[in-house]
């Protein structure tokens, strides 16, 4: 299906801002003749919420497709609950080949808090085949010998020092060799045996069982917020996000958010307090502490 472009992104309520943000920019800087195929696993996404995400879009050119997080997961998956405030939906992303149609060759995910500044159709139009997935180098950890956030038992798994380390935030993914190698599964199994290991969970499993059988995509596609390139393809809004009244980033990539903000419904959102950030912290650990004892993890 070469007349279109699959793109796979997940988000709840606290962070439709970015979501609005997010596919205004993709619209608006696709010049290719893809129909961009946009699929949102919804993690408990007001029915307002939903209406307004679906007009930022032309049907025409864009088509959006809504998944809850139920839909995404296999029936009956246990996903790694650990302490840290990252939401469950983290996980979404390693099961993009299982609920997408049959018969796509590829998928790209992105983070919800990103902004796409360059036509998506470049990046689409990469050969993949013989990789599972094409992502970006983590510009800060880099290899996974990194002591802060690498892969601290990287020698339990015969790794090199410095094997490279990718950042999740982007996946351009070869769906057929995801499935034909049971990867989801072999990740998730990968985690729950090495929980204290996996300071950034899906990051940490991704890069044990992909190691060093990923395709190195140029920075300009992954650019941190905290960095400051020129000309940026994709900027990830890490860290503190351009919602927060402490985002601490570079101001001109949150001035960028801003001016793609202006051409949603949400135009008049002002940046959220430290309280509002810490709430949502908070009730991700909270929602895990509850999937731990009632046995329900999405």
């Amino acid at each position: 299906m070469k007349d279109q472009i699959v793109i796979v992104t997940v988000c709840d309520d606290h962070y439709v801002v970015l979501l609005a943000a997010l596919i205004r920019s993709i619209v608006i800087n696709h010049t290719g003749n893809e129909r961009i195929i946009l699929y949102i696993v919804e993690d408990g996404l007001a029915p307002d919420n939903k209406q307004k995400i679906q007009g930022l879009t032309d049907p025409e050119k864009t088509q959006i497709n809504w998944l809850s997080m139920t839909d995404a997961l296999p029936p009956g998956i246990q996903l790694p609950l650990d302490h840290s405030s990252y939401p469950l939906n983290i996980y979404a992303r390693l099961f993009i080949p299982y609920f997408l149609p049959a018969g796509l060759e590829k998928a790209l995910y992105l983070d919800v808090d990103m902004l796409v500044l360059h036509d998506v159709s470049i990046l689409w139009q990469l050969d993949i085949s013989n990789f599972y997935l094409a992502a970006v180098p983590d510009p800060r950890i880099k290899t996974v010998d990194n002591a802060w956030g690498g892969i601290k038992n990287y020698r339990d798994f015969g790794l090199q020092p410095q094997t490279p380390y990718f950042n999740t935030g982007l996946l351009l993914i070869n769906l057929s060799k995801w499935r034909e190698d049971d990867i989801a599964n072999r990740i998730i199994a990968l985690i729950q045996a090495n929980k204290a290991s996996a300071n950034y969970p899906d990051q940490y499993g991704l890069n044990v069982v992909l190691a060093n059988r990923w395709l190195a995509l140029d920075p300009l596609w992954n650019c941190f917020a905290s960095e400051d390139m020129e000309d940026p393809y994709i900027i990830h809004f890490i860290s503190r996000k351009p919602i927060y009244k402490t985002y601490n980033n570079n101001p001109r990539y949150y001035q960028l958010f801003y001016s793609y903000l202006e051409k949603t419904p949400w135009q008049n959102s002002k940046p959220l307090g430290e309280g509002r950030r810490y709430l949502k912290k908070i009730t991700n650990i909270f929602h895990k502490i509850r999937s731990s004892v009632f046995g329900k993890a999405k």
